[in-house]
C-alpha cells in the first residue's frame, strides 16, 4: 500500500487522476481510507485559480469521512476499523486560541486540500489521507460516510448560529441558500427562532430552502428589504445571516434588520465588501464574522443521528472520484439543479 489513486489538480482547470504515494503519518496522526469526500464550494473557486488557495499541484478535499486502517504510535483514542470523520481545520492546540477553546482562529492553522503561499497540505480527493487525531470524531452507527461528509459544512452553519444571539420567536432572514445557506437554515430550524425568511434568486435553492424549514422565500426581481418589512410588520427580522458575500447582499442584509438587530457574515466570495456606514450606526447594528467551526462537530453528529437534521436532500449526486473532473467542470459552469456532489474513492 505505498500508492494509491488520486484527483489530482496539475494546472489550474486541469486534473489528472493518477497514482501518487500514499501520504506517511506523523506519530500523533491516522492514516484514513476515504470513503466519501464532498465537493466545496471553495474547492470549485480554487480550481480556475480565482482564490489563490489551490495552487497546483494539490490534491483537494476537506469534506470527508472514511475508516481508520493505521494509527501512529501516539495515538490514543481510536482504532483501527473506526468510522470517522474530522475537521477540515487543523490546528495546533497549542497557542492562546486553542486553549481557549476557538480553534477555528487558530494562530498555526492549516486547511486540509489547500496550497497557498504559506503552506501545501494535500487534502482527501484520494484513497488515503493522513489526519492528526486531535480533529477526529467517530461516526455514530447511524450516520452514512456520504452523510458524515457533510458534517463540516454544517459545523459552519451550526458556529454561525451559535455566536448568533437570538430570542424564542425571532425572524431570522438568511441570504443566499446554496450549501452553507442551507446548513443554517436546517439549525435555525431546530432552535429557538419563530420564522425563517431566505432570499436567494435561484428557484431550485428556494425549494431545497423550504425543505430545510424555511417558512417563506424570496426569489429573483423581489425587493428584500420591502418584503421582509411586510412580513415583519415594518419592523425588520431580528437577526441576519449572509452566505454569500458580495456588496448586494451584505448591504441588503444590513437594511432588512431591524433597528438594534444583528447581522453574521458568513459569505466570502469577495475580499472586500462596501458597507453603509451611517446606517449601521444610527440603527446600532452588530456586524460580526463568523469563522469556520469551533467544536460543533458532536452537536452535528448527534443530531443527523437522532433524525433532528436531515442531509439527505443536500446531496445531489454520488459519483466515482474517477469522474471528479467532469464534476468540477459541472459545477464551475453553474450546474442547474445540483447541490453537494460527494465522490467515491
Amino acid at each position: 500500500m505505498d500508492r494509491m489513486k488520486a484527483l489530482v489538480l496539475k494546472a489550474y482547470n486541469e486534473f489528472s487522476y493518477e497514482e501518487i504515494p500514499v501520504p506517511e503519518i506523523a506519530d500523533d496522526e491516522v492514516l484514513v481510507k476515504i470513503k466519501a469526500v464532498a465537493i466545496c464550494g471553495s474547492d470549485v473557486h480554487g480550481y480556475d485559480g480565482k482564490s489563490g488557495r489551490r495552487i497546483p499541484p494539490v490534491v483537494m478535499g476537506h469534506e470527508a469521512s472514511g475508516e481508520i486502517v493505521k494509527i501512529g504510535p501516539k495515538v490514543s483514542h481510536y482504532k483501527v476499523g473506526d468510522r470517522v470523520t474530522f475537521d477540515s481545520t487543523v490546528y495546533c492546540g497549542e497557542c492562546e486560541y486553542c486553549r481557549k477553546g476557538m480553534v477555528n482562529l487558530c494562530v498555526n492553522r492549516t486547511i486540509l486540500g489547500v496550497s497557498c503561499n504559506e503552506y501545501r497540505r494535500y487534502g482527501c480527493m484520494a484513497e488515503y489521507c493522513n489526519i492528526p487525531e486531535r480533529i477526529l470524531y467517530k461516526l455514530p452507527d447511524e450516520v452514512s460516510y456520504e452523510t458524515a461528509a457533510l458534517v463540516e459544512p454544517l459545523s459552519i452553519g451550526f458556529h454561525a448560529a451559535a455566536i448568533t444571539p437570538t430570542e424564542i420567536g425571532d425572524t431570522a432572514l438568511v441570504i443566499g441558500a446554496g450549501t452553507i445557506g442551507q446548513m443554517v437554515i436546517k439549525v435555525l430550524k431546530n432552535s429557538n427562532v419563530g420564522r425563517i425568511i431566505v432570499s436567494d434568486p435561484d428557484e431550485f435553492k428556494q425549494q431545497e430552502a423550504l425543505k430545510s424549514g424555511a417558512n417563506y422565500v424570496l426569489g429573483k426581481g423581489m425587493d428584500v428589504v420591502e418584503e421582509v418589512k411586510k412580513l415583519t410588520g415594518g419592523k425588520g427580522a431580528d437577526v441576519a445571516f449572509e452566505a454569500v458575500g458580495l456588496d448586494v447582499t451584505v448591504n441588503t442584509a444590513i437594511q432588512a434588520v431591524k433597528k438594534g438587530g444583528a447581522v453574521t457574515l458568513i459569505g466570502n466570495v469577495t475580499p472586500k465588501v462596501q458597507i453603509p456606514l451611517q446606517d449601521v450606526i444610527t440603527r446600532q447594528i452588530t456586524l460580526r464574522g463568523s469563522a469556520a467551526s469551533s467544536g460543533e462537530y458532536p452537536r452535528c453528529l448527534e443530531a443527523i443521528a437522532d433524525g433532528r437534521i436531515d442531509l439527505s436532500n443536500i446531496i445531489s449526486k454520488v459519483a466515482p472520484l474517477s469522474e471528479g473532473a467532469e464534476w468540477f467542470d459541472t459545477l464551475h459552469d453553474r450546474g442547474a439543479g445540483l447541490m453537494k456532489v460527494v465522490l467515491i474513492p
